[in-house]
């Protein structure tokens, strides 16, 4: 007997395994579904059951969602830019000292813009003056 013979004889074997462990699952297979297909059908007319309500794993449960944060109140950047202008009167202040300012001592972290917008209301009231042609303003105690 030649090599080649050997291992064609070898792989003829293995491959009658393969087809007859192939015809031995799709028999049982077969099986198992005319058993399930022969079954009655589940009675439709009665309410399902329903789940526990602990069937439900822990991480699976919805959790109530968060309240959303409270809107600040109007005028409140307003009042914080004055607060802090008020803080360090009579010595004026740059936009971004403002902020740096109010993130430091406050923890509020205000946009230049709600800035500019909040010294301009205060400009209007009066509380606040821009120091003649420069960026600073300074508090009117």
């Amino acid at each position: 007997m030649t090599t080649k013979s050997a291992v064609d004889l070898l792989q003829e074997q293995i491959e009658a395994v393969r087809r007859e462990a192939f015809a031995a699952g799709y028999e049982a297979a077969m099986a198992l579904i005319r058993e399930v297909a022969s079954r009655p059908a589940p009675d439709m007319a009665g309410p399902a059951p329903a789940p526990a309500p602990s069937a439900a794993p822990p991480h699976r449960r919805r959790r109530r969602a968060a309240a959303p944060p409270a809107r600040p109140r109007r005028g409140a950047n307003a009042e914080l830019v004055a607060g802090f202008l008020r803080s360090i009167a009579p010595r004026a202040a740059r936009p971004a000292e403002i902020r740096s300012g109010l993130r430091r001592e406050r923890g509020v972290v205000l946009a230049y813009t709600s800035i500019r917008q909040a010294l301009g209301q205060l400009e209007a009231r009066r509380v606040v003056e821009q120091v003649a042609d420069s960026k600073t303003w300074r508090h009117l105690g």
